[in-house]
């Protein structure tokens, strides 16, 4: 969307960084997937603390909740295979 990547797939890439209370949410479609990579620091997504390095990959979820400490994050919304 305005000047972002294109990549022709049905798919979204997100990047974010946060630190102490910063957070964000975003509404996910449940039938997609979404895979969320953290490059440095510390998250949590969904309830669950990620450290750099790690990743996780959602299904059926309808809002991701993300926020961290000295975090960078890259998040992919992707259609189902």
């Amino acid at each position: 969307t305005d000047g972002s990547v294109l990549v022709h797939a049905d798919a979204r890439m997100y990047a974010g960084l946060f630190d102490g209370t910063e957070a964000a949410k975003l509404t996910l479609d449940s039938a997609q997937k979404c895979d969320v990579h953290v490059v440095s620091g510390e998250l949590d997504v969904n309830r669950m603390r990620l450290s750099e390095g790690d990743a996780v990959a959602l299904e059926g979820e309808s809002l991701l909740d993300v926020g961290g400490e000295a975090a960078e994050v890259l998040v992919f919304d992707l259609a189902p295979l």
